[in-house]
């Protein structure tokens, strides 16, 4: 095998790939192995008709395709190793030659890794980020946990309110006749949800256990049901039973039951610590995310369109696993959020853009600015698998070969290049923000001193 290889534009290459002619006869017989018993002739048995035979009855090329798909297969690996192309998408294949006694000869078009010409990636300004966390942020959180635990209760005297569940029948009529989907019988709403259109829900607050109501709405223009878009409709609803949530008290009680802490002002300073903790966790990814995007705007990058297909490709593949372990296909996703595979693809074009620029800039930096990762930090990365996993460490180390190991080296100077650049990023402070901070803290209620 030989390969030739072409500079293109915008960081594209075409490798002409040529293959012996014994190689192509081999294939061939593969071919031929692999196809003969579907082919039926005349005064033979199935599976037992020659090679010749076929191809005077069929012509000569009848096993070109199956031959060149198994030469593609078996010596494009082949020519990307020799090549030394750092090729960033699937080819684009090109058969250029086949025939028996002949070389076979195809091209293969390819996105090769784009040069980065490096800016300014020292002092980036970055936003300062309030990382500070006060009483309302301690009580909503207890406030998510009483929800947690609160229990639910029944209704008995009371019209609905916003926050109730009502459990009802409903009958639905568009210019005087049911609808398809339009009915349903002891279905539970949630008051102010604004699951159902319109003002449906607006219209049973005040009712009581028993009420039948007309509740009139109109379909939003854009209603995925074309046949109901844009229509008014009649519902017939009668509310069965109204169903509220009972939240348990804030107290040390409370506390008592749904943490390890025996009085409520301990657990308001565990959550406050955890929350303060997460709140730097947030701010550190923000700032990181902010001084790398200045410093991708600062360098020259021309990412090839199919490398950018690729990446698109490697995202949808990805969220498709995720909706299969939600239970969800991807056309039932695209159907709800009423999405083509095109305008999916649109949609994740700029986070696709984003993530190559800023996977080749950093890996530039690590480069540029000889960021170095030492065997024990490779060690430790594998002490955290091993964890991660509950395996003992000699284990991983088994498991783990020098390609992964060297995947692991990248991602660390990866990350080492983006702490490089946040360390030297400068900080702008918000002065505005830092008086009305100096307020609020003058202000601080007795509410606020007990979430300490």
């Amino acid at each position: 095998m030989s390969v030739k290889v072409e500079n293109l534009e915008k960081n594209m290459a075409k490798m002409t790939i040529e293959v012996a002619a014994e190689e192509v006869a081999k294939a061939l017989e593969k071919a031929y192995q692999k196809q003969k018993k579907n082919i039926s002739v005349p005064g033979f048995r199935k599976g037992k008709v020659p090679m010749a035979m076929i191809e005077k009855m069929y012509g000569e090329g009848v096993f070109y395709e199956e031959a060149s798909n198994i030469l593609i297969q078996q010596e494009y690996v082949k020519a990307m190793a020799e090549s030394e192309l750092e090729i960033t998408s699937q080819p684009t294949i090109d058969i250029v030659q086949i025939e028996k006694g002949k070389p076979f000869i195809f091209t293969a078009e390819v996105a090769v890794k784009p040069e980065v010409k490096l800016g300014e990636y020292k002092g980036v300004e970055v936003s300062d980020v309030d990382t500070s966390v006060v009483a309302a942020d301690v009580n909503a959180e207890i406030d998510k946990e009483r929800e947690a635990n609160a229990r639910t209760i029944t209704v008995e005297k009371r019209g609905i309110k916003k926050g109730d569940v009502a459990i009802i029948d409903f009958e639905g009529y568009v210019d005087g006749e049911k609808f398809a989907g339009g009915t349903a019988q002891n279905h539970p709403l949630e008051i102010g949800s604004h699951s159902f259109i319109d003002t449906f829900e607006d219209q049973l607050v005040g009712k009581k256990t028993g009420a039948e109501v007309d509740v009139n709405v109109t379909f939003p223009e854009d209603y995925q049901a074309k046949e109901l878009a844009g229509k008014p409709a009649l519902f017939k609803v009668k509310i069965n039973e109204i169903k509220t949530k009972e939240l348990p008290k804030a107290d040390d009680e409370f506390a008592q039951d749904v943490s390890e802490f025996e009085t409520l002002k301990e657990y308001k300073a565990d959550i406050k610590k955890k929350l303060v903790e997460a709140k730097k966790n947030a701010a550190k990814r923000a700032q990181e995310d902010e001084a790398l995007d200045k410093v991708v705007a600062n360098c020259e990058i021309d990412v090839p369109e199919p490398m950018i297909n690729y990446h698109v490709d490697d995202m949808l593949q990805g969220m498709s696993q995720q909706m299969a372990s939600q239970g969800l296909t991807m056309e039932q996703y695209m159907q709800f959020t009423g999405t083509t595979p095109q305008s999916l693809r649109e949609q994740m074009r700029p986070e696709a853009i984003r993530r190559i620029k800023s996977s080749l800039v950093l890996e530039a930096i690590a480069k540029d600015a000889k960021v170095k990762v030492t065997d024990k930090a490779i060690e430790k990365e594998l002490e955290k698998m091993a964890e991660m996993y509950h395996m003992e460490i000699e284990k991983i180390k088994e498991m783990v070969g020098e390609n992964e190991k060297e995947s692991i080296r990248k991602d660390l100077e990866i990350q080492g290049a983006l702490d490089l650049i946040v360390k030297n990023a400068v900080v702008k402070k918000d002065e505005k923000k830092k008086t009305a901070k100096k307020t609020t803290a003058k202000k601080t209620t007795k509410k606020e001193e007990d979430a300490e």
